[in-house]
């Protein structure tokens, strides 16, 4: 049997749909011969994207990641609930209303911030030791306690039939799948994950991971010479002894209490009951911006949190030119009041 090598460093690997996130963890450990290797963040099978594998001394950094801000983009089908939150659990439930894409932008200031969230009954969290997912398929009732989560940017990209896709970056603990079940239900309608894909984590993003294929392609065409071109020996943040530098670079804090949220509604809103009128979601955002701006002024290199900014800053401006276009005296006593430079 070959000897195992003593590799320290990560591999941003890119999972693919189909594959067990401890499956993936396998392949990579094979495949590079490395004695030690764990992933930071599970990612369920029917899902893609963004799994950092930590090797060697490196796993001793696990739990930073696992605390990092995660992106996604996935797609939300109406018109049916399933028991597993995603396609592939059987049908629940049915719904004829499919909301439109005005109604569905309405909400998303619902969903954003900190947000009560109600795990999925098939989730690995634990009840007295047993993983909630082996006591619902046993057919068991599952009790989870809600749980408070933060979503500090969530949009929709498209409306396609019943197929809506979205975008988020949210904190530790989310649930994506719970996420689309709430939302669904929100709009009087059913709704599942019907694709999800990670795109970051923390300072790992999809624009430079890997897939199982390439990596293993590297590691035969770099056999003998001891190049590792597939390995990431330091990230910002993390050195290679496993103790961060800095926590900045690994998850940034974009959001605002919910209580701040809720008076910044009820200050801005444009009727009784508004949560989603221009008026309310550039407030919102606008606070998100100033307390990020705030924090750059202490977090120079969290360029991370920067790329999210600009996302914000972008959903502003495009909130704005619409109301300036739709009226333009709201428009002006908005920039007025929240001290915007037109």
């Amino acid at each position: 049997m070959t000897e195992k090598q003593n590799i320290t460093g990560w591999i941003n690997l890119n999972k693919p749909l189909g594959m067990t996130s401890a499956r993936a963890v396998a392949a990579a450990k094979r495949t590079t011969n490395a004695a030690k290797v764990g992933h930071a963040g599970t990612l369920d099978p029917l899902a893609t994207g963004v799994l950092p594998l930590a090797l060697g001394k490196m796993t001793k950094s696990i739990h930073l990641l696992m605390d990092a801000t995660k992106g996604y983009r996935f797609s939300v089908t109406f018109g049916e609930a399933r028991a597993t939150d995603d396609a592939e659990g059987e049908v629940v439930a049915t719904s004829d209303v499919i909301p439109t894409a005005e109604q569905i932008r309405a909400i998303l200031p619902r969903f954003t911030g900190e947000i009560e969230q109600l795990p999925p009954a098939f989730s690995a969290l634990k009840i007295d030791g047993q993983r909630a997912y082996d006591l619902a398929r046993a057919g068991q009732e599952v009790v989870l306690k809600p749980r408070v989560v933060t979503l500090y940017t969530l949009s929709l990209l498209g409306l396609e039939g019943r197929v809506a896709r979205f975008e988020a970056e949210v904190s530790k603990g989310t649930y994506i799948r719970a996420l689309g079940r709430d939302m669904a239900r929100a709009l009087g309608s059913e709704g599942y994950i019907s694709a999800l894909h990670r795109s970051r984590v923390g300072p790992f993003s999809d624009k430079d991971a890997i897939s199982l294929d390439f990596l293993a392609d590297s590691v035969h065409k770099a056999t003998g010479s001891g190049a590792t071109p597939w390995l990431l020996t330091t990230l910002d943040g993390i050195p290679a002894g496993g103790e961060p530098r800095t926590r900045c670079c690994i998850g940034t804090d974009m959001t605002i209490t919910a209580e701040r949220k809720t008076a910044l509604i009820e200050e801005y809103a444009v009727e009784k009951g508004d949560t989603g009128s221009p008026e309310v979601q550039v407030a919102i955002l606008t606070e998100r911006i100033n307390n990020l701006t705030s924090h750059f002024q202490t977090h120079l290199k969290d360029h991370h949190s920067r790329r999210g900014l600009l996302k914000m800053v972008g959903a502003r401006r495009r909130l704005l030119d619409y109301l300036k276009a739709k009226d333009a005296r709201r428009y002006s006593t908005l920039i007025g009041k929240l001290g915007i430079r037109k």
